[in-house]
Parts: structure tokens; sequence; C-alpha cells
């Protein structure tokens, strides 16, 4: 008897254990050491809140345990305000403690996306394409798991050899079959505007894509008013100077609805500057960039963290529209202190190059635009063309203006060889974008040879293809707009009609921009329109809101309107 039930003990052992090494076969969970491969980022979340960490609520039916679930709700919530770290962090807590969960995986290869922002390096794709690939491994996942891990596989799927924008539609394809699928399941539609705008063309000015993105999410909204995707997708689906105005609820809103984000204290500042509210934009990036700081010391960063520097560009491109000089200079101070920046990246690299060159360009000190210096910190700019390109723009203009023709030339060679650069890779927006420096350049430096109706066709170029391009989310805006610096050419020839013109196009797009508004106020008292003079000055005097900027324009302004 005994040994009758040592051998049915056995029998069980040898059942259980064979089923085991079946599920381990068919990879039901991962091995650890398939896992380990992957690198996760760990460790605790990090926020730098004054109060309790707030994120937004996200509510996602995942197949796991309660701890689980709410582990995953709030890999979401730091997902859908780009705290991609923080939000790996958690997706990797719930594989350490449920190996199983297919969606977890899923969630390493959305950190890995960031599908707003730049493309994902070479090491994120194999990251992201290795994540999914173990999703997919694992048995045990709804329908509707399934579903969102095969349609975020098509972004990865043959990453080495089709192109980011294809890829991006693939995802958008897939995600509006989910959402159809799963009506019910607001996620879905909230991932499918995402995909929308992730796929929209950047040429396209109907913004189709956009304005159905914008639709999906306006609906969710007025049941989800604390949905931090919700919240963030409508700031990036209407930044366009058209459609900025329907995104201006949600950017009031979203920092007190994820007030521990330091990125969704920034985001706001996009529509803010788009509809030219400096005070609301100096504001919330205060508040990103302080958040962002208590981050770096918090996380053990031996530096500046990358979000900062992004707050910091927008934070001197709204003092100067303020005119408020001695406070931009101060963020310029602050920034020439930086030691160590970390991680590097295409943000890095964009405001370092872009800080100092807005301030000169926009004060138009010439002389010191023609001998700007980069930043110490040491960073290979041959790995971001398109940002260097932004320091030998402004050294050219500082050069034309000062009447060194040669060394303008010189920094012209240097931009073509930039876009030569960019071509090779590809990357035919930025490319673009050079191609306006080039052009605005060799345009002004047909001005100086005595060119002036070549000048004037060549910047009209500029200033079109600008417009039709549009701007990058990393940038508050141009450094200077090809369309005011025609009006700055009109003006210098002294046609003063064409130059007004100019410059309220300008407004139209860039709302309470300093120069337009004083070059259009300049213009119209050269005309003895009185009317529209007083005007614009009006505009500019309240806008500023300052008698101690030192801005000289502001006191000619000032002086106008005081006379009359």
């Amino acid at each position: 008897m005994k040994q009758s039930k040592r051998f049915f003990s056995l029998l069980i052992y040898l059942v259980f254990t064979i089923a085991e090494l079946s599920c381990n076969n068919n990879q039901s969970a991962p091995s650890h050491a398939i896992i380990n491969q992957l690198q996760l980022k760990r460790g605790n979340v990090i926020t730098c809140s004054p109060t309790a960490a707030q994120f937004g609520l996200v509510n996602f039916d995942v197949t796991g345990n309660a701890v689980v679930k709410k582990d995953f709700n709030l890999a979401l919530e730091l997902l859908h305000s780009f705290e991609y770290d923080e939000s790996e962090k958690v997706f990797a807590k719930i594989i350490d403690e449920s190996p199983a969960c297919a969606m977890a995986f899923w969630g390493i290869a959305m950190c890995n996306f960031h599908a707003l922002w730049t493309p994902p390096t070479e090491a994120e794709l194999k990251k992201g394409a290795q994540a999914i690939d173990i999703a997919k491994s694992i048995k045990k996942k709804s329908a509707k798991e399934s579903a969102y891990i095969n349609a975020l596989g098509l972004f990865y799927k043959d990453w080495n050899k089709t192109n980011h924008h294809t890829r991006c539609v693939n995802f958008e394809n897939a995600m509006e079959k989910l959402q159809l699928d799963f009506p019910e399941d607001k996620e879905a539609a909230i991932f499918y505007a995402l995909s929308l705008v992730a796929a929209a063309d950047v040429k396209d000015k109907s913004y189709t894509k956009q304005k159905k993105a914008g639709d999906i999410l306006a609906s969710l909204y007025k049941t989800e008013p604390n949905h931090p995707g919700i919240i963030h997708y409508i700031i990036h689906t209407y930044d366009y100077p058209e459609l900025a105005a329907l995104a201006l609820p949600a950017a009031e809103r979203y920092a007190d609805v994820a007030p521990s984000s330091a990125h969704a204290l920034h985001m706001p500042s996009h529509i803010f500057t788009r509809l030219g509210l400096w005070d609301k934009c100096i504001q919330t990036n205060l508040r990103s960039v302080e958040a962002a700081r208590c981050y770096a010391e918090s996380s053990g960063n031996p530096g500046h963290w990358d979000e900062e520097l992004h707050g910091l560009d927008y934070l001197v491109y709204a003092y100067l529209q303020k005119g408020e000089n001695a406070m931009a200079q101060k963020q310029i101070d602050y920034l020439n202190s930086f030691k160590t920046i970390s991680p590097v990246n295409f943000k890095v690299a964009y405001a370092l190059a872009a800080i100092p060159c807005r301030y000169v360009l926009e004060n138009k000190n010439w002389k010191d635009a023609a001998n700007l210096e980069s930043h110490s910190v040491k960073i290979n700019w041959g790995d971001y063309p398109w940002q260097e390109s932004i320091i030998h723009f402004t050294r050219l203009l500082g050069a034309v203006h000062t009447d060194n023709l040669q060394a303008a030339k010189l920094e012209l060679d240097k931009l073509k060889n930039l876009y030569g650069k960019l071509q090779k890779q590809k990357d035919i927006y930025k490319a673009t974008e050079v191609t306006v420096q080039i052009n605005t350049g060799a345009a002004w430096i047909q001005f100086a040879e005595g060119d002036k109706t070549g000048a004037i066709k060549l910047m009209k170029l500029a200033a079109d293809m600008e417009d039709s391009t549009g701007k990058h989310p990393v940038t508050p805006g141009e450094v200077l707009p090809a369309r005011e610096l025609l009006g700055d050419m009109f003006f210098q020839m002294k046609d003063y009609q064409n130059a007004f013109k100019t410059y309220e196009d300008v407004l139209k797009k860039s709302p309470n921009r300093f120069n337009s508004l004083y070059g259009a106020g300049k213009c119209a008292e050269k005309m003895q329109d009185k009317v529209k003079s007083i005007y614009y000055y009006k505009q500019l005097a309240a806008n500023t809101d300052s008698k101690n900027t030192g801005r000289k324009e502001l006191i000619e302004t000032l002086g106008f309107l005081a006379k009359n």
C-alpha cells in the first residue's frame, strides 16, 4: 500500500514536471536568460512633485492579478506623458514578478517607440523588436492583447529594411482595425489617435489625419478629462498654427492632471507658444525646468537631464518675445554653466545650438552672431547635422550684416555640406530645413552684393518652403522665421508696403512675435498710417508689459505711443 502511494506521488510529480517543461518549451513564460537580454531599466519610479505622485488616471483591462493591473495602469500613465524611462521601470517590475504577462513586453516595445519624437535608434529598435517577439511567444493572453502586440509588431517588422514612416503607417492601419474590433476599449481609440499623428505627412496642410485624431480624442475627453494620453495627444495633434486654439483647454489642464511629470509640465507651452501666450509659456516651463532638475538629482544623473534643456529653449524663446533680455540672458548664463548633460540626444543638441543663436538673432546682435561659439559641453556634432546647421546659419547672417561676405560664403558652404549629410541619411524633413537656411543665407549674400531682385526671389522661396514644411515639435519656433527675414529685406529696401504685409503674414502664423509686431508698427509709421502703427505698437507694449527690457525697439514704441 505504501509502495502504491509512493508510486502515485511520483507519478503526479512527473506529470507536473512534464507539464512545466512543456509550458517552458512553449514559452508560456520566457526564461530569465531571455528577459535579461532586454537589459531592462529597473528601479523605483522617480517623481518630483510637492504632492504625492500624480500622473493622471488610466484604466486598462490587462490579464493579471490586482497588483499587475495596478502597476500596468501606472506604467501607461507614465508612458502617455512620455516618461519612457520611468514607464519601462514599471513594466520591468511586472515582468520580474509576472514574467508571463505578455502586455508588459508590449509596454517595453512602446517605451522604445516614442512615436511623436525622433525615430528610435538601432539599439531601441532591436530592443523593441525582441520584446514584441517575447510577447508573441507567450500563450496566455486575450484576443485583444494579441491584437495590441501584433499591431505594434508591424512597426518593428523589418525595421532594418523598411523606412520609419512606412512602419508608422503600418502601425496606424493595424490600430485602426483594432479599435474597430474592440469599440468598447478606450485605450485602443487613444492609441489609434496617437498612431494617426505619428503617421501624418508633415507636408499635408489639410491636416487630415490630425483632425481625425482630434475628433477621436475630443470625444473621449468629455468622459475622461483626467486621462494623460487624451490631453497630451490633443496638444500634439493640434500643434499647428491653424489648429492650436482647439488645444487651449487641454493645454491649460494638462499640468494639473499630471504635475509629477516634467514633460507634462512643459507640454502646454507648445500651444501657449503657438498662440503667443508668453506669460503662460514662461510659468509652465519654469515648473518643468525645476522638475527636470529635481529628476536629474534624484536619479543620480551626473549632470543635467535632456528635458531640462528642452524646457529652457521654450523659456528663452518666450522671454525674448516679451523683450525680457535680462531674463533670457540669465537662462543662457545658467546653460553655459553646464558641465555634463545626460543623455546627449537630438533634444540636447537642438537646445545647445538654438538657445544662444536665438538671443543674438532676435536682438540683431550681428557682431556676436558672426563670432558665435558652440557650447563647451562635448558633443559629437557630426551626429546632429541639422542642429549644427543652426550655428553656421547664425554665423552666416552675422557675417552678412557686418559686411564680411567672405566669411558668410564659407558658412554657406558648411551649410551645403551638412545638407549633403542629411540627404545621405535620407532625412527629408531636416534636409529641407537646412535648404531653407541655405536659400536664406544665399539671398542675403545676393542682397549685400546688390542683386536685390534675385535676393527677394530667393528669400520668398525660402519663406514658402519653411511655411510648407512646418516646425519640428522639438522647437518652439525657427531661430528667425524666413518670412520675417523677408520682411526685413523689404524694409531695408524701403518697400514699406510689402514689408508691412509680410510682417502681418508672420503674425498670422506666429502671434505676438516681438520683431514682427515692431516691424508692422514701424512700417505703418513710415507709411504715415497712424491707426495701424498705434494698433501694432499697442500690441507690442501690452505684450511686453515692461518698461525695463532695454530693447531699443520697445523704447521707440513707448515713445511713439506717449505722443500719439
